[in-house]
Formats: C-alpha cells, structure tokens, sequence
C-alpha cells in the first residue's frame, strides 16, 4: 500500500525535480538558441534536427516527472511513463542535489526523499516474485564488530546468538526463502546480485549507498530500508525487522507469505 501521496520527504524530492526539469528544458533551449547561426550555415536542416531532438529530450524529461507524481498520487502508470520515471530520476538527481544546495537542503535529505519517493514507484508497479527470488542485501556494518565470525562470504556463518540484527535477518531469509548477502563495499555487492540473478532485492544501507545501489541496478526493482546508526555511520548499524519484513512481503504474492508464515508457526511449535 502506497504511504500519503503528501508526505514531506517525498515533496522535497518532487520540488527539487520539478526545477531541475524546468532548468533542463531551460538548458536545451539556450543551448539550441545559441547553435542556430552556426547550424544554419552548415545546413539548413540541422537547426531543425536539433531542435526536435532537444523537444524530445525536454519531452522525455517532463513525462518522467509526470511519471512520479501520477505514481505518488496512486494513479496507475503505464510501464513506458514507468521506465521514463526512473530515467528522469537518474539524469536529474545530481541537479536537484545542486539546486537542493542552493537552498541549503541538506544531501542526506534529499536522498531520503529520493528513497522515499523510488519506494513508492515501485510499490506503485506491484512487482510480485517468489521468495526464492528475493534478495536481502546489506552492507556489512550491520554486523557487530567484535564477532569473530565473518559472514561477507557466507552469511550462514552467523551463530545468531542475537548480539547484532544479522541472527534476525537471517532467520527472515530463511522464513520466506530469500537469498541473504552482506557486502563490504558496492563492487561486491554488485558481484553477489550478478551471481544470485535475484528479481527483486530489499535493500538496508544509509542514504548515500541505498541511493547510488538504487540507481545502480536499474531495472532491478529495489525496495530501501534505512538502517538505524546509534552509533554512528559505518559502525554497529541496526535495522527496524518490521520495515524489512514489510519490504519483503510487498513483492510476495499473498498466498506464498500465507504457506511460509504457516510452516514457519509449526516449525516453531
């Protein structure tokens, strides 16, 4: 279920877009307003040619936007207006960081509200998948420092003695049949989605990284959970297990949650 249309994270991102798609169309104006001597002097079709190539990159930009807000709005979007909505999220982010600093908004806040409002497009697009083709992915600073056992190889080498989050997500994994990976860093966490070939990842990390790893395995759908950092960035991180259960239960059909959840209470029993 999609969160209030209206929340504040989600408008700070959507703002931020919106003028960074005005300024583009703005950019691709002056650009082409600039060019026009030159071009007509090498050919008088070329000013034409750019022209519509620059209204379609200024159309393109538009619709990806309108994307996004007929998504926040819960209005359903047809998979191209979906595909052009991730597009303009990936060419016009660096911008509204620029115009966000600007207007002295922080980058954490912004990529909160970025986080915030790809969940709701991909809440939106209802992606259904089996368990097995859910991957829980998480950096490994959710693990408790002092362990001795390391589990960014193998995570089933976790004791699960409950002393860090890693015993609980993993039981999580185990419940609904998910691939669980801890990563150190993106380029392994890149090698473990390559070599797990999952369809859907929930992912627990901070702004910065949940933000680049979002964009990064375009079109994998993503759903973003924000780790807890009591201690601090990069140290000890903790993660809510009712938002990642959530996450992992919006891309599984109702049915296969109902049968897990049932062999899990009689295991249990």
């Amino acid at each position: 279920m999609l969160d209030d249309a209206f929340k504040p994270k989600k408008r700070i991102f959507m703002a931020l877009t919106s003028v960074s798609a005005i300024l583009g169309a703005m950019m691709v104006y002056v650009v082409w307003k600039v060019s026009l001597p030159g071009l007509q002097q090498i050919n008088w079709a070329l000013p034409i040619a750019f022209g519509l190539a620059g209204g379609l990159i200024v159309i393109a930009l538009l619709s990806g936007v309108l994307g996004i807000v007929m998504a926040l709005l819960g209005i359903p979007v047809l998979k191209i207006l979906y595909f052009w909505a991730w597009k303009a999220i990936n060419l016009l982010f660096p911008l509204a960081v620029v115009v966000g600093r600007i207007f002295n908004i922080p980058r954490d806040a912004i990529e909160q509200s970025f986080i915030e409002v790809s969940n709701s497009l991909v809440m939106q697009h209802k992606v259904k998948v089996p368990g097995n083709r859910i991957m829980i992915l998480t950096p490994h600073c959710i693990q408790r420092d002092t362990c001795v056992h390391k589990i960014t190889r193998n995570v089933e080498n976790c004791r699960q003695c409950g002393g860090c989050c890693v015993g609980s997500m993993l039981a999580l994994a185990h419940k609904y049949g998910c691939h669980f990976a801890v990563a150190t860093g993106g380029t392994l966490a890149r090698q473990m989605v390559k070599q797990a070939r999952p369809k859907a990842i929930v992912a627990v990390a901070c702004e910065r990284d949940l933000t680049s790893g979002i964009q990064d395995v375009f079109p994998l759908p993503v759903l973003g959970v924000l780790n807890e950092r009591p201690f601090g960035p990069c140290f000890n991180t903790r993660v809510d297990l009712r938002k990642l259960e959530a996450a992992i239960l919006a891309f599984m059909d109702e049915e296969e949650a109902k049968e897990k959840n049932a062999e899990a209470s009689k295991q249990a029993s």
